[in-house]
């Protein structure tokens, strides 16, 4: 085929190709496959149907594009650069998956601008779609009105057989057929490749008809590639028909051939995960009659993909003029909105926080926090979250609002279902929509196991999502070690930019709230009891801020330190009232937040946890992993060391060693 005979969109789509295959090349590292085969429809998609400004990449009312199966980035990059973002230059897809580059070898939505997500594991993308599509349905029903349509966007994914083979995606598109989210489109790029091979050797499914059985329309397009048959149109048509139907999100399925344009690796796993190699590249730019240089786009083609920057410049100005009138016609809503989307709180939001004495009536911390969330649903209009199938035991419904169903999309309480790992991913969608949503979804602690994965990206993403954990120890009881989740806080305080926190109190359940809210940028998640703990003397908010503080000390320096997180402080604050009886000197620190603590001055942390005082004694209803840190050569703990046991609550935390008796013991031992 000569370079002559092709038509400009021919050419526009082997820019796309040839620009992956020479970034993977230049890297010799990458997945060029999926950029080979989906150039046509990704064309098409951004070509003739997606609204967005390369000069402005966060423009609210701009159409969301997720690349779920993101090994293929060098897709997305390509379509950036081509179509003008500032973020993605020649030089950067130079530097492909390289030290510092702003193209790394998944989308990262804190590393490139136009990359709405940060997609990796396979299914979590699709997942953050469905989140992406449910903030602009909320937002929609929220601030829409009939002369006036402020909120409008699209939600647009291209996912593959890897991320339609994960749990997660199954999970989120369940929940999002149930919503009939409709303004929601995946483009299925079904080339029946996989790492191991042919996907017949283990996938063999109709995922048309599983996505039709979980309320979706479905559309199949066959092969839309370059050969025989050019079905550009066959695509268009099909996005088309996809924005008609307006009751139920829609599955485009596209038969590609992965490595399309390569005469010997086509359609084989391997030009999934590897560069071609120089002599195989030689062959596709012989087979695609592209005679061009590695990183050179024929001038036509780019004058082509660069009309999306005028074409980005007209849709914001339009959009602009409707903003302009919504001003206009209902200044009110208008205030609303646009506090909402620059990410700016209510002024004094925080006064609605609930304090305590210990006067007032102990409550388990999962209670509190239902009391916390309640004061602050009225006041904050963006919080908006629910519970993976327990909010009678989460506890937390807002009152304030209905459920977040088909046709009712204004309300705010979320129905996840039993889908934890979904949900996460989900959440994480909302959060990063980029229309200062607050999103929070709420399980047994126990169960983040389940949504991990979703977890660790929303740490990743920057994603301030608010997870609220109830049920946080073996003192939930007679459901027993499956429920108990003796190991779950110390190894969710292990991933970076997470913070973990365990209230003691109710002052110290409004602190994490404190925390939760503003931390816009990084998750918060909320370790409660299911049981009852009194009110503490000496708690606080602001304690809760600084991650560890001095909740009662002794007259001059003290002679041991006892620290504690959650229903175990009580135990500390007990214990060091008899010692101190006894003429010890004694410390209690509560230390709800590990991550907090560790933010703070070296001067503040001195003044908490002094390193002249090395008698130190940590109790916390969990494994001690990490826990020495704070403790020192001469410290100890009481811990637990095993799974938990079906027995009463009570009766657990005491035959594990919770008591006041037992930490006044190993207090004494310490002491000599």
């Amino acid at each position: 085929m000569a370079v002559a005979t092709q038509s400009l969109e021919e050419v526009c789509i082997n820019s796309i190709r040839f620009l992956a295959i020479d970034a993977v090349e230049k890297a010799k590292s990458g997945h060029p496959g999926l950029p080979m085969g989906a150039a046509p429809m990704a064309f098409v998609l951004w070509d003739r149907f997606m609204r967005f400004n390369p000069k402005n990449p966060s423009w609210f009312n701009r159409d969301r594009f997720v690349l779920s199966a993101g090994h293929g980035c060098m897709l997305q990059y390509a379509l950036l650069h081509l179509t003008g973002y500032d973020s993605v230059t020649i030089d950067d897809l130079k530097q492909f998956r390289q030290w510092g580059s702003r193209t790394p070898g998944h989308p990262e939505n804190f590393e490139t601008k136009g990359v709405e997500v940060t997609t990796g594991p396979l299914g979590q993308g699709i997942a953050n779609g469905v989140g992406l599509a449910m903030a602009e349905a909320h937002l929609a029903a929220k601030f829409n009105k009939p002369d006036c349509q402020l909120v409008d966007h699209y939600t647009y994914v291209i996912l593959g057989d890897g991320c339609n083979m994960e749990g997660v995606s199954g999970e989120a598109c369940s929940l999002a057929g149930h919503l009939g989210l409709g303004k929601l489109i995946a483009l299925y790029d079904d080339n029946h490749i996989s790492i191991d091979g042919h996907t017949d050797i283990s996938f063999t499914e109709d995922v048309g008809k599983r996505f039709e059985a979980y309320g979706w329309h479905v559309i199949t397009v066959d092969n839309p590639n370059l050969d025989e048959d050019t079905k550009l149109d066959a695509v268009h048509a099909a996005i088309e028909e996809a924005k008609k139907v307006t009751d139920k999100p829609s599955m485009i399925k596209v038969r590609t051939i992965i490595g399309y344009g390569s005469p010997n690796k086509r359609d084989t796993h391997g030009v999934h995960g590897a560069a071609l190699g120089g002599d195989e590249v030689s062959a596709t730019r012989k087979e695609l009659g592209w005679e061009y240089e590695p990183f050179v786009v024929p001038e036509d083609a780019l004058n082509h993909f660069r009309k999306a920057v005028e074409r980005g410049a007209g849709y914001e100005a339009e959009w602009n003029q409707i903003l302009a009138e919504y001003k206009t016609k209902y200044p009110q809503e208008a205030a609303e909105f646009e506090r909402m989307t620059s990410g700016t709180l209510p002024e004094g939001w925080e006064k609605v926080l609930p304090t305590y004495t210990p006067a007032d009536k102990g409550a388990a911390t999962r209670k509190h926090s239902q009391t916390t969330l309640n004061a602050l649903a009225p006041v904050l209009p963006e919080l908006i979250g629910g519970s993976a199938d327990l909010a009678p035991s989460n506890l937390t419904l807002m009152s304030v609002s209905g459920d977040f169903q088909k046709g009712q999309y204004e309300n705010r309480n979320l129905r996840f279902g039993v889908r934890e790992h979904g949900m996460g991913a989900i959440s994480n969608g909302i959060a990063l929509h980029t229309s200062g949503l607050i999103s929070y979804c709420a399980t047994f602690l126990v169960f983040a196991d389940y949504m991990r994965a979703a977890i660790r990206l929303s740490a990743l993403s920057e994603a301030g999502v608010i997870y609220i954990m109830t049920h946080d120890s073996i003192a939930l009881g007679e459901d027993g070690p499956t429920h108990q989740p003796v190991e779950t806080i110390p190894s969710l305080r292990a991933i970076p930019n997470l913070v973990v926190i365990r209230p003691a109190d109710g002052n110290e359940t409004s602190g994490a709230y404190k925390v939760a809210i503003e931390n816009r940028n990084r998750p918060t998640l909320l370790a409660l009891t299911r049981q009852g703990v009194p009110n503490l003397d000496g708690s606080s908010i602001e304690g809760v801020t600084k991650g560890a503080y001095i909740l009662s000390d002794s007259d001059g320096t003290p002679e041991i330190i006892l620290i504690a997180t959650g229903s175990e402080v009580q135990l500390c604050v007990q214990a060091a009232e008899k010692l101190t009886a006894e003429g010890k000197k004694v410390r209690v620190v509560s230390m709800p937040s590990w991550e907090l603590f560790d933010d703070q001055d070296e001067a503040y942390r001195e003044s908490v946890l002094p390193k002249a005082v090395t008698k130190r004694l940590a109790v916390e209803a969990a494994s001690s992993f990490g826990w020495y840190r704070y403790l020192g050569s001469e410290g100890d703990m009481i811990s637990i060391e095993r799974f938990g046991v079906s027995s009463p609550g009570g009766l657990a935390m005491e035959k594990f060693g919770y008591t006041v008796d037992n930490v006044l013991a190993k207090a004494k031992s310490l002491l000599g």
